[in-house]
């Protein structure tokens, strides 16, 4: 899933960025909010985490963009600023959640698949198609029982298709899921991953789970 991250705090954004990578979310980092806006515009994200108090344009500026556009993806706010009624600010003002700093990362990535959970409507972090199961929180894929290992990106995309089981999804739409500005790549990027998810999940005569559908993209179901 793809993350964005606005914190002008360059050694926490560095901190908070590679934290997710490591749990295999695809991350966009700016420092400031009309950068926040200017990516906003462009991309589609599963979460967006704001500092609150940034240059530019404040989190409160930047949330009431989001849901002014009606768009109700997940925003979590962090801030240095506990007092309650700021808490209440927040999250009266449309954010989903408020983690104050410093905070446990532990925490955090909890609080973040709590979000991106409400994003897919799923109140689960275990997802099963068929036989087939992947562990949000543990970085765990298993078929028929049987554990499977998968690079990040080859989860990153078992993942997404999982998350949107039964509905087609395009290669654009995959790709600017999976892959941040940061890609470099070939165009073909998707379906190469998809033939390696296929070679490790559909193994010793089990059926295909993601089904292309020719002109429009994969499905898994």
């Amino acid at each position: 899933m793809r993350i964005l991250i606005a914190e002008d705090e360059k050694d926490l954004n560095r901190l908070i960025v590679q934290k997710l990578r490591k749990e295999n979310y695809s991350v966009d980092a700016c420092f400031d909010g009309e950068e926040a806006i200017s990516y906003l515009d462009v991309a589609q994200y599963d979460a967006v985490i704001l500092d609150v108090m940034m240059p530019k344009a404040d989190g409160y500026e930047v949330l009431k963009y989001i849901r002014s556009n009606g768009d109700n993806t997940p925003v979590l706010f962090l801030t240095a600023r506990d007092a309650v009624s700021e808490r209440i600010r927040g999250l009266d003002s449309g954010a989903d959640d408020y983690i104050i700093k410093p905070f446990s990362f532990d925490e955090f990535l909890a609080r973040v698949r709590a979000a991106t959970r409400k994003k897919h409507n799923t109140t689960v972090n275990v997802l099963k198609v068929d036989n087939l199961s992947l562990d949000i929180g543990k970085h765990l894929v298993e078929r028929g029982g049987k554990a499977i290992e998968l690079s990040p990106k080859e989860f990153a995309l078992l993942e997404y298709l999982m998350l949107n089981r039964g509905i087609v999804l395009t290669r654009e739409q995959i790709e600017n899921h999976i892959w941040d500005f940061d890609y470099e790549g070939g165009t073909n990027v998707v379906d190469v991953y998809v033939r390696y998810l296929r070679k490790k999940i559909d193994t010793d005569g089990e059926k295909s789970l993601i089904q292309t559908v020719r002109g429009k993209g994969y499905v898994i179901r």
